[in-house]
């Protein structure tokens, strides 16, 4: 049995948070203890059309932020993990300083505390170089940054296929099983006719033809 802290922090992305949620459910040996901070609680009413209701019903434990009595609080607490997704640059700020003022960023200062791991999916783009000296910090710390960078061997043709290839990455890092997407090698197609046979927009002749033509005196 594993269990692992999720948290949803004020960052575009929340959809990452609710994801994950729902592929951990399906996951009988797998048991989650969610937060969700006040801001992506209004994040969630602006992207999506889930309540808040809907997503807490997705863990099997939920706890208040600003709880600091709650049992997560503390390293004996037996978890695997905590994935913060999203997780905004203030809250990555503030753990890479220690700086504990709720207990989702308690969480997951007790996670590096403890050796366990902490998977950051950090949204925000572009970085400036504080954000950046705090992202090498937490990797020095033990942290595990995940930016939801899309792959794209797999062919995803929706954004659900993109988010979900994140969501597959996260498992993937506490040795989750799933199928949400072919691994690479899996599944191989052929390139599309594009990449068999290149065309040029509107005629317009390759470098090699345009080499074979004769000079005009």
């Amino acid at each position: 049995m594993k269990r692992l802290i999720v948290g949803i922090t004020g960052a575009s992305g929340v959809i990452y948070g609710v994801r994950l949620l729902e592929a951990l459910r399906a996951v009988p040996d797998v048991r989650t203890a969610l937060l969700v901070t006040e801001t992506a609680a209004k994040i969630l009413r602006a992207e999506t059309d889930l309540g808040l209701e809907d997503v807490h019903a997705l863990a099997h434990e939920v706890y208040d932020p600003d709880d600091f009595f709650a049992p997560i609080a503390s390293g004996s607490f037996p978890a695997d993990g905590m994935v913060i997704a999203p997780c905004s640059v203030k809250s990555f700020s503030h753990i890479a300083h220690s700086h504990a003022d709720n207990l989702l960023l308690r969480a997951a200062d007790v996670t590096l505390k403890e050796g366990r791991r902490l998977v950051l999916v950090v949204r925000e783009t572009p970085l400036h170089l504080g954000h950046l000296r705090r992202l090498v910090e937490l990797s020095e710390m033990g942290a595990v940054i995940l930016p939801p960078v899309p792959a794209f061997y797999y062919r995803p043709k929706t954004v659900e296929d993109i988010i979900l290839g994140t969501v597959a990455r996260v498992l993937d890092l506490f040795s989750i099983p799933h199928s949400l997407l072919p691994r690479w090698g899996e599944n191989e197609k052929a390139p599309p006719p594009s990449l068999l046979k290149p065309e040029h927009p509107r005629g317009r002749p390759s470098s090699r033809d345009r080499r074979r033509r004769p000079c005009r005196s």
